[in-house]
């Protein structure tokens, strides 16, 4: 390596196509699909003492570089490469001036989009596999069941769409509702289309097959086999040719590669034959092929369609227009023009275009498709709107809070979409089987055909096994095999108010051991109330109050928010609080009138100076009968206790009872005293409790299970239960509770149903079995058929009509999860 920099200069022989200070990458025209040379450019380079790691993509030509820029100068290194690669061998030369080059330095962007143009499963890998070989793609995962990409990457949406569109993909971008109501249209056109190619090509191919089977020994029947299919192979087959074509220029396959070369190989091989007067034909065969596959494709379509169901129902809940006030008169505007502070009259029986608060009128608002709420919620001025909704008897003016990609809904279908999307590690090995597959398959028929002219068979016979080869090997069902499982999966999740965050997700919940459950808000209704207030002030009870709810102002805590709510029903007047703290899981301190205000548990109190002894019995009492102590102190001294009750949900021994007989360890992990902690995990069926639990400790005992070998998940809906959120294998967030808590956990129970943690498991275990089932039968199908075919037993036409029927049975097998 030493010797080489110090040979003269000489143009470069590779292109830079992106550097950082102590990385380049560079790819090589002279080493492309060349191992031999770039594995020894690799060992050179890995020689030089500045050089920390080289890797490299003999596919590519290209080597990734990790350096030391102070021993070893970038220009000095370009100038390494330079000599390195030429001294290898000539190649084209490309101008380091020409390279092309990325800022890499910019934010990194999530984007959802649709992708059109996938016509199996293999498509999606490709794609998949294309977009990662970008420098400035961090991450990307295409998914063929629901023909969306999620990629995070340092490029413009705008970018992206042209790159995808480059490899004869079309991309959309997937920003609001409005535009995946335009990429489901376009699905239900391609289904149309789909039907209208397969129905035409089995109208032609039928004579033409009766024909092939009749053998008729009238050249003039030949001519009209050639007449009939021609139609199919050219018209119905040319979206095979025209992707297998744009492939062969990126130098890939799929399935489509494997249809056109058979089909296209059976066509021209009849022609020639007809031509010179032999009696070997196969157009029959070649419209056959095509008219199978035609039917497949179709049968899979709609089975796709059905599949995505729950996002669709979901997508069609937003109206495509708002009735928007403006200068006092009513305009109808498309959804997407509606903006953020726009005012929405909405009348009886409408459904609510968009989310947004109440600002005049009364009404009652159905949420159950939504949070699957049954009942109505009664809806004034200050409370918030959901967009799809479908509003009650009364009129409301609603002013716009959020549009697009920011409405509730929106998320929910991103959501749904993010976890439909997502890869098992299953899955991920059956990529890399599946990238594999086709040229795999390409070379076994090829060997096929050397095999039988090898035994002395007619080069007929070796042409027909080595077609029926190509036809039936079926990369498309095990790539549909997880993916369709996931997409019913998490769409009969959606439907039952349990939205997922990610398909990881799915396979966890199935071998939970292990539940975690917070107290308030989550085995609790979430709405406490002040039961009991003791003052031992020398203010008056409604100053004293007054005092403690202003403090509680800026608490987002249940128990804070029933402390002001107290104060309101007995119309106490609210200060103005400074200086606001809030510890998760312990108290608040604050300001209110130029007096230093504590309200919090013991261990808060305690832990700020305040001492407690004359309270113990006190807070002993209300704990003994369920309640929850929480103590005042005005200048460092204890002046009060509120005891706060909440009611335990009505359906929590139900969830608690199914969960055991699941087998699952239940605990009740809880910031709350241990008596009215007890008194809650008694009355639900709870045998393990941890009461005075901080943050910190409920994300220790997560750890500590988990050490022990439980899968964990925890159940939460506040600030305080995120860290443990994080942590656990699956982490479920009351729909009610706290954003962050939202945003932390990998399922949202959206309406509090804490029942539906077992179903969840449940659904969960139910996708594993079909996705296993769907694995096995793909496996099981190409492990037998394969070597079936290339011993000549099974026609071109058979196995055609087997492939195409291998993609379906996994996508109906999956469908089965709706009847669930």
């Amino acid at each position: 390596m030493d010797d080489l920099s110090k040979r003269p200069a000489s143009p470069q022989h590779f292109t830079l196509v992106h550097q950082l200070r102590r990385r380049v990458r560079i790819v090589a025209p002279t080493l492309r699909r060349d191992l031999e040379r770039t594995y020894a450019a690799e060992i050179l380079l890995r020689k030089h003492k500045a050089v920390r790691q080289v890797r490299a993509v003999p596919e590519l030509g290209s080597l990734a570089i990790d350096f030391d820029p102070a021993q070893l100068p970038r220009e000095k290194l370009l100038l390494v490469l330079d000599r390195l690669i030429g001294n290898l061998g000539s190649g084209p030369r490309t101008s380091l001036a020409a390279a092309e080059t990325f800022d890499l330095s910019g934010p990194s962007h999530d984007y959802t989009l649709g992708v059109e143009g996938m016509t199996c499963a293999s498509c999606a890998l490709l794609v998949e596999m294309m977009l990662r070989r970008d420098p400035r793609i961090e991450r990307a995962t295409v998914n063929f069941a629901t023909e969306t990409a999620a990629i995070r990457g340092k490029l413009d949406k705008e970018a992206l769409v042209a790159l995808i569109d480059r490899w004869g993909y079309s991309a959309i971008p997937l920003g609001s509702l409005a535009q995946r109501k335009v990429m489901l249209e376009r699905e239900e056109r391609r289904l149309t289309e789909a039907r209208r190619r397969f129905f035409w090509s089995a109208v032609l191919s039928a004579p033409a097959i009766a024909i092939g089977m009749a053998m008729p020994h009238g050249r003039i029947f030949h001519w009209v086999e050639l007449a009939l299919t021609a139609p199919v192979v050219c018209w119905a087959a040319a979206p095979f040719f025209a992707k297998a074509w744009k492939l062969a220029k990126q130098r890939s396959a799929n399935m489509d590669t494997l249809v056109a070369l058979g089909s296209g190989a059976a066509y021209g091989y009849s022609i020639i034959a007809l031509l010179t007067r032999q009696r070997e034909l196969y157009f029959e065969a070649a419209a056959g092929i095509v008219t199978f596959v035609l039917l497949g494709r179709f049968l899979e379509e709609k089975a796709r369609g059905r599949a995505q169901q729950a996002i669709r129902s979901l997508i069609d809940l937003q109206p495509l227009t708002a009735n928007i006030l403006r200068d006092g008169v009513e305009h109808v505007v498309p959804i997407d023009d509606v903006v953020v502070g726009d005012l929405m009259l909405i009348r009886p029986g409408d459904k609510i275009p968009t989310d947004g608060m109440v600002i005049e009128g009364l009404s009652t608002v159905n949420e159950a498709m939504v949070t699957g709420e049954s009942l109505p919620v009664v809806k004034e001025p200050g409370q918030r709107v959901i967009g799809g909704c479908v509003n009650g008897a009364g009129a409301m003016k609603v002013r716009v809070t959020a549009v697009g990609a920011e409405t509730v809904l929106a998320g929910i279908v991103n959501m749904v979409d993010q976890a439909q999307a997502t890869k098992l590690p299953i899955q991920k090995t059956v990529d890399r089987v599946s990238a594999v597959f086709v040229p795999g398959v390409m070379v076994i028929s090829g060997l096929t055909f050397a095999g039988w002219l090898a035994v002395g068979a007619g080069v007929g016979t070796a042409f027909s096994n080595a077609i029926a080869v190509l036809l039936i090997a079926c990369p498309c069902a095990l790539g549909l095999a997880t993916p369709a499982a996931i997409m019913v999966g998490t769409g009969q999740a959606a439907k039952r108010g349990v939205f997922i965050r990610n398909g990881e997700t799915l396979e966890s919940a199935s071998r939970l051991r292990a539940v975690i459950f917070d107290k308030t808000g989550t085995l609790t209704e979430g709405q406490p109330h002040v039961v009991d207030f003791i003052n031992q002030s020398t203010l008056s009870d409604r100053e004293l109050l007054a005092i403690a709810a202003s403090a509680e102002t800026n608490s987002e805590h249940f128990l804070g928010q029933a402390v002001l709510a107290y104060a309101r029903e007995q119309d106490a007047p609210v200060y103005e609080a400074k200086d606001f703290i809030a510890v998760p899981g312990r108290g608040i301190r604050a300001k209110v009138k130029r007096r230093e205000v504590i309200l919090g548990n013991a261990e808060w109190l305690t832990e700020q100076g305040v001492s407690l002894e004359s309270w113990e019995s006190v807070a002993e009492s209300l704990a003994g009968a369920g309640k929850t102590p929480v103590y005042c102190a005005l200048g460092g001294r204890a002046v009060a206790v509120f005891g706060i009750a909440d009611k335990a949900r009505d359906n929590a021994p139900q969830a608690i009872a199914e969960l055991h007989r699941m087998g699952v360890r239940t605990l009740l992990v809880t910031g709350d005293v241990a008596a009215a902690a007890h008194y809650i995990a008694d009355w639900v069926g709870i045998d393990e409790v941890v009461a005075h639990a901080r943050p910190e400790r409920k994300l220790e005992i997560v750890h500590e299970l988990q050490r022990e070998g439980d899968l964990v998940g925890m159940i939460g809906d506040g600030i305080n239960d995120a860290p443990a959120l994080a942590a656990a294998d699956v982490g479920f967030a009351i729909g009610s509770g706290t954003d962050i808590a939202m945003e932390t956990a990998d399922m949202t129970l959206v309406h509090g149903d804490i029942t539906k943690v077992a179903e969840a498991m449940g659904l969960s275990r139910d996708t594993l079995r079909i996705i296993h089932q769907n694995l096995f039968w793909a496996f099981a199908y190409n492990t037998v058929a394969i070597p079936v075919a290339a011993f000549g037993r099974l026609s071109p036409m058979i196995a055609s009509a087997a492939m195409a029927l291998s993609s379906v049975s996994v996508v109906v097998n999956s469908l089965r999860l709706q009847r669930r």
